[in-house]
């Protein structure tokens, strides 16, 4: 019995090996079919372009499958490859010692392995670079046919010849509307109709009244929604905007279903009915735009433009979409006759001609724009001009720009230049427009969400919203102006593989990665910072310093593990860097040693704790209190409330008197005289006696006074006294003068002032003098 089970398990492995290894043959037959296909379509000039597109969008899949069996066995082949340099070299030369019998047999095992696992890998990346070398190709092929293409001529439509013609094409295919419909519904039939005439009215009936009722819908819902709750107006008005488009826009949608289904439009109707979302997105969408950048309401414009300017600019936008609405449907009906160039040309190069001449007014507005704090009034000067003006400014002369060259360019022959500039141009304006509104959106929920109102849209987080969202615009911007899809995957396919630095590889995934370990690493670090700080270090008797040091050692043992686990974790290779590192150091020694000397002063400042934080010091003849010790420098406040800011080395290498080190005892010294003639012993007792009366000044060791010497104008005494707080030096100061005078005034004991007699030589010339 088990042998009969044993050979079914058997039978079966077999028989799955023998189905993957099919598939595999299968497969690689495949790829040699599509590369074999792709590199004769690439050797053939008359390939067209869709053909290349559906090969290139084939080979990206092939590619991608090779890509990832380049990393097939990865971690073997590795251990494989430690096992052999655990080995050492392979002995060589005639006289060389041969090696162990043991040894060369694991060699032999070893290589025998590696080389089979790297079979796989070799055959994937031969593959690859093949895939990788015919997409080059194909985007190459496809890029000069564009370039071409672009710098084409085409017959200029203001030559009289090709009026006729391109009139009666006009003509003959809006008539071809009418024949097409006529000989469709003639061979229809009342079934087919009756079967399809309830979705025909349910979709018409629902498309038309959220056509023509959308908008007083949208007010409405948002009204009730809004009944309870006050703040973010702007968000409200926001959302009322979008609905309005959301709806008409979905009632054009239900009514190009009921035109389909009715079957009475005929091919060029149908044709025109599958546009109808296309063409109300078109409308709303510059609607929409135009609506928010020149608001009616001065609180809500997007432009701070007069009113008159703001109703002239939406009135344009308007006049663009119509045009460009037109333009779009008689492209849609000519193109089934397929017109010749001249006819084409003729029947675009009026539209070219209106949205120019609109895009050109609206330039001129733009141009002109300036924020209210830039204009200059009859009290101030106008101020520096702001990015945003700016902005829109260069616009503006973007906008004048284009709409003067693109109807030159189309009238002497270059129509794809024309439609290559001018449309995008168009579209682009209408990209950032929303993109402005967006951002004023986010702006207003963050302020309703902080509670600072409109207040929130001058704040810094709106401006990180705008630069966001124009990242994530970024590649609707380059598919306006003419980039494939398959050069946006392209690039985001290289910039998934990363980059090469020093032989190692980085990805994006790698960066991620150490983004998110290095977040949660510094989070863990200030949440033990802030555990210790409030919980832990108050119950010790560790002083306030010795806390701070403490802290900030915490704080850089913890950014610097949480930073080598970040790397470790998103397998950044670093070894490779080794040299490039030494290099670099050699460079940091010589340009940085200032910073990195005030760095490890700063970490002996910590470690060594010569001051702290509150401390009372004097260094550099600047004396004041410790209020932070950063990594390179210590900031002091002086007595005059002002901050100096010290390098750690200078508190290192430099002398430095610590009035509070240890403890806050300190003497005091007080300098006082009296006149000649006084009883010095009577003058010793009693200042002793103020001094012991003095609560601050210390009892052990007791206060003394000192008869220091004979002066010119006074003898010279001083008050020598021990303070339990040195901090309060200059207040004991002058507390004891105070009541030194008094003392002295009820003692009747003079405090002279300077004094110099004066000797005449001659004081009878004086007296001459005087006489005459």
């Amino acid at each position: 019995m088990k042998a009969v089970l044993a050979g079914l398990i058997l039978a079966l492995l077999l028989a799955v090996g023998v189905s993957a290894q099919t598939e595999a043959t299968q497969e690689i037959d495949l790829w040699e079919n599509v590369a074999t296909r792709a590199e004769a379509a690439v050797a053939e000039p008359t390939s067209t372009d869709t053909v290349l597109e559906t090969l290139r969008s084939r080979i990206t899949t092939f590619r991608a499958q090779f890509d990832a069996a380049r990393g097939t066995n990865s971690d073997r082949i590795a251990a494989l490859r430690d096992q052999l340099a655990a080995l050492g070299p392979a002995p060589e030369g005639k006289d060389a010692e041969p090696e162990a019998p043991e040894v060369a047999k694991t060699r032999s095992e070893i290589n025998q392995q590696l080389n089979t696992l790297l079979a796989p890998v070799q055959m994937a990346e031969r593959d690859y670079l093949r895939a990788d070398g015919l997409i080059r190709e194909i985007d190459k092929i496809i890029r000069d046919r564009q370039t071409a293409k672009l710098l084409s001529s085409t017959p200029s439509p203001l030559n009289p010849a090709h009026w006729a013609p391109a009139v009666k094409a006009l003509s003959k295919a809006f008539g071809a509307m009418w024949v097409d419909r006529g000989k469709d519904s003639a061979t229809r039939t009342f079934a087919e109709f009756r079967d399809k005439l309830p979705i025909v009215i349910v979709s018409g009936l629902f498309g038309l009244l959220l056509l023509f009722r959308g908008r007083l819908w949208a007010a409405k819902i948002v009204g009730t929604l809004r009944q309870h709750q006050a703040r973010g107006l702007g968000i409200w008005r926001f959302i009322i905007s979008l609905l309005r488009i959301l709806f008409p826009l979905a009632g054009l949608w239900l009514i190009s279903i009921a035109a389909g289904q009715s079957g009475y439009l005929g091919v060029r109707g149908m044709e025109v009915a599958q546009l109808l979302p296309v063409l109300g997105l078109v409308v709303f969408g510059f609607r929409w735009v135009s609506e928010r950048v020149f608001a009616r309401d001065d609180e809500e414009a997007l432009l701070l433009l007069p009113d008159g300017q703001r109703k002239r600019a939406r009135l344009l936008v308007n006049a663009i979409t119509i045009v460009m609405i037109i333009s779009i449907i008689t492209d849609a009906v000519v193109d089934f006759d397929d017109p010749s160039a001249a006819t084409r040309a003729v029947i675009e190069f009026p539209f070219t001609l209106l949205i120019s001449l609109a895009l050109y007014r609206i330039g001129k507005i733009l141009h002109g724009y300036f924020e209210p704090s830039e204009e200059p009034t009859d009290t101030e000067v106008a101020t520096k001009s702001t990015t945003y003006s700016r902005i829109v400014r260069s616009l503006g002369i973007g906008a004048i720009i284009v709409s003067v060259l693109a109807p030159v360019l189309f009238a002497i022959g270059y129509q794809d230049l024309s439609d290559a500039i001018l449309r995008p141009y168009v579209t682009t304006l209408v990209l950032l427009g929303i993109i402005v509104a967006l951002q004023r959106f986010l702006a207003d929920v963050y302020g309703a969400l902080t509670g600072q109102g409109t207040a929130a849209r001058d704040a810094l987080m709106p401006v990180f919203f705008g630069l966001i969202l124009i990242l994530i615009a970024t590649p609707l911007l380059a598919l306006i102006w003419g980039a494939r899809v398959a050069d946006l995957t392209e690039l985001w396919s290289s910039f998934s593989q990363g980059f090469t630095i020093g032989g190692s590889r980085i990805s994006p995934t790698n960066l991620l990665t150490f983004a998110i370990i290095f977040s949660v690493g510094y989070l863990v670090t200030r949440l033990l910072q802030g555990t210790l700080r409030n919980n832990v270090l108050p119950k010790t008797q560790i002083d306030i310093g010795g806390q701070n040091a403490l802290l900030s050692g915490l704080g850089y043992v913890g950014i610097f593990l949480a930073a080598l686990v970040a790397i470790t974790g998103a397998g950044i290779d670093l070894s490779s860097l080794a040299i490039v590192a030494g290099a670099l150091s050699v460079g940091i020694g010589f340009g940085l040693q200032n910073i990195v000397s005030n760095f490890v002063s700063g970490i002996i400042l910590l470690i060594e704790r010569p001051i702290s934080e509150g401390d009372w010091i004097e260094v550099g003849g600047k004396s004041g209190y410790v209020r932070d010790i950063s990594v390179r420098s210590t900031r002091i406040e002086t007595f005059d409330r002002t901050d100096v800011i010290v390098p750690n080395a200078d508190l290192i290498s430099g002398t430095v008197t610590n009035f509070t080190r240890g403890n806050t005892v300190g003497r005091v010294l007080i300098p006082v005289g009296v006149a000649y003639g006084t009883d010095t012993k009577r003058v010793e007792a009693i200042l002793r006696e103020i001094a012991e009366a003095q609560p601050m000044v210390l009892a052990n060791p007791a206060p003394n006074v000192l008869f220091l010497n004979f002066g010119a104008d006074a003898l010279e005494f001083e008050i020598r006294a021990f303070l339990r707080d040195v901090n309060w030096m200059m207040a004991v100061k002058s507390d004891i003068n105070h009541a030194i005078a008094a003392r002295f005034t009820e003692e009747n004991i003079e405090v002279p002032f300077a004094q110099r007699d004066v000797w005449l030589r001659n004081p009878e010339a004086l007296k001459v003098r005087n006489e005459e």
